[in-house]
């Protein structure tokens, strides 16, 4: 790939994961100050609630910074924009929409019709 269109990428993974990390600050921060909109917190179930959205936010956030850590990887290594299931090209309209694409749209798609065959 061409080494300017592979800083473009590496440009909009590294915004994409700042944006993440920022929004997941901003939410806790709200949480903290008592902004974010919460039920009552002396009730029990509420707090078990407010700990599970806080528990599932954390794991959202780092399995978003995973796979941009991964596309980062694979642009240091040089096989940036190769689909990991076939080894073809990942498009580059693709690519724009979703800089930490590490699957071809076809590849995707089987993917997501075996996920839903499985039942996940």
């Amino acid at each position: 790939m061409d080494p300017k269109k592979l800083e473009h990428f590496k440009n909009l993974l590294l915004e994409k994961r700042q944006r993440i990390i920022q929004e997941v600050d901003r939410t806790f921060q709200a949480l903290e100050q008592g902004t974010e909109h919460l039920a009552d917190p002396s009730d029990i179930a509420t707090m078990e609630s407010d700990l599970g959205f806080e528990l599932r936010l954390r794991d959202r956030e780092r399995k978003l910074l995973k796979k941009i850590d991964k596309a980062l990887q694979k642009i240091e290594e040089g096989s940036y924009g190769i689909c990991e299931a076939c080894g073809e090209e990942i498009e580059e309209k693709r690519l724009e929409a979703r800089p930490e694409a590490t699957l071809c749209i076809r590849c995707k798609r089987e993917q997501e019709r075996l996920e839903k065959l499985r039942g996940e």
